[in-house]
C-alpha cells in the first residue's frame, strides 16, 4: 500500500514536472517569437538607414561637384547611417541564419548535427562576446551622452546618436542569440519547425 502511494505520488510529481517544463518552453518560444518580430522591426530600420545613406551620399556628391559646396556633417551622417544599418541589422541576419561562417565541416554535417553545432557556438561564443561588448559599450555611451561630445571635425555632428547604435546592436544580437537557442532546443524536441539549411556564400 505504501509502495503504491509512493508510485502514485511519484507519477503525479513527474506529470506536474513535465507540465511545468512544457509551460516554460511555451513561454520561451513566445520570447523567441517576440525577438524575431523585434529583429524584423530593427531590420526595417536598417533598410531605411541604407536608403538614407544612399540619398545623402548622392546629395553630397551633387552639392560638392555641382555647386562647389560641402559640409563635414553631410559626410558624418553617412557614417552614422552605416553604423546603424550594420548594428541594428545584425540581429535580423542572425535570425535568418545568414551570417557568414568560416565553414570547414558545418556544410557537410547531416541530420541534427548542424543544430548542435549552432547551439554550441551560440552559447560559448556568440552570447559571451555580445554580452561583454554590450556591457562595455554602455558606459561609453553614457559618457558621450552626458558630456555632449561633438565631432572634432569643423561642422561635425554630436556623437551620442552613433555611439548608441553599439550597445543597442550588441544587446539585440545577444537577445536574438538566446531566441535562436530556444528555437533550436524546441526543434530538437519536435516542438518547433525551422529551416536548418545553410547555403555557403558564393566565393
Amino acid at each position: 500500500m505504501v509502495l503504491l502511494l509512493i508510485v502514485v505520488k511519484g507519477s503525479k510529481a513527474m506529470i506536474a514536472g513535465t507540465a511545468l517544463l512544457g509551460l516554460m518552453m511555451l513561454a520561451l518560444l513566445q520570447f523567441a517569437k517576440f525577438m524575431d518580430m523585434l529583429s524584423e522591426k530593427f531590420g526595417k530600420l536598417a533598410s531605411w538607414a541604407v536608403l538614407l545613406a544612399a540619398l545623402i551620399s548622392a546629395g553630397n556628391a551633387f552639392v560638392r561637384y555641382g555647386i562647389d559646396w560641402s559640409s563635414n556633417s553631410l559626410l558624418e551622417i553617412q557614417w552614422y547611417m552605416f553604423a546603424w544599418m550594420v548594428m541594428v541589422g545584425a540581429p535580423l541576419v542572425l535570425k535568418l541564419n545568414e551570417h557568414v561562417r568560416v565553414d570547414l565541416i558545418y556544410g557537410k554535417l547531416k541530420g541534427n548535427r548542424p543544430v548542435y553545432v549552432d547551439i554550441f557556438g551560440l552559447i560559448f561564443f556568440l552570447l559571451p562576446v555580445m554580452g561583454m561588448m554590450a556591457y562595455m559599450c554602455w558606459p561609453y555611451f553614457l559618457k558621450v551622452l552626458t558630456t555632449g561630445e561633438m565631432s572634432q571635425n569643423a561642422g561635425g555632428l554630436i556623437r551620442w546618436p552613433v555611439i548608441l547604435a553599439l550597445p543597442i546592436g550588441f544587446a539585440m544580437v545577444f537577445l536574438q542569440g538566446l531566441a535562436e537557442i530556444v528555437k533550436r532546443v524546441a526543434y530538437l524536441q519536435g516542438k518547433y519547425e525551422m529551416d536548418t539549411h545553410y547555403e555557403k556564400p558564393l566565393q
